[in-house]
């Protein structure tokens, strides 16, 4: 799912990315890289990645109940949809707003 093709030039860590916290949450983050091995920056680094990544994910991808999905489908793959009635009255406010009457 990774977008970025590593090579040696992509995996080359050439930015800085600092934070200010309080003591009490640098001890945890200390902690807490220890006790998976690792140290403090790759540590923080590794989880704001996989952080990152889902919380990009949710805003990216839409889960449908089967319903859902069917109305969806449906509505994507009909041949000639005639607008409803609120949709032409909304077409007609964006006109006159605009100026486009």
């Amino acid at each position: 799912m990774d977008a970025v093709n590593h090579t040696p030039e992509t995996d080359r860590r050439t930015q800085r990315l600092d934070a200010r916290v309080t003591a009490e949450d640098k001890q945890l983050l200390a902690r807490a890289a220890e006790l998976a091995g690792m140290n403090v920056s790759s540590f923080v680094v590794s989880h704001a990645r996989s952080a990152a990544r889902e919380i990009i994910r949710e805003h990216e991808t839409m889960d449908l109940t089967d319903r859902d999905r069917e109305v969806l489908v449906s509505a994507l793959l009909e041949e000639d949809p005639l607008p409803n009635p609120a949709l032409q009255r909304a077409a007609r406010a964006h006109d006159a707003y605009t100026g486009r009457t």
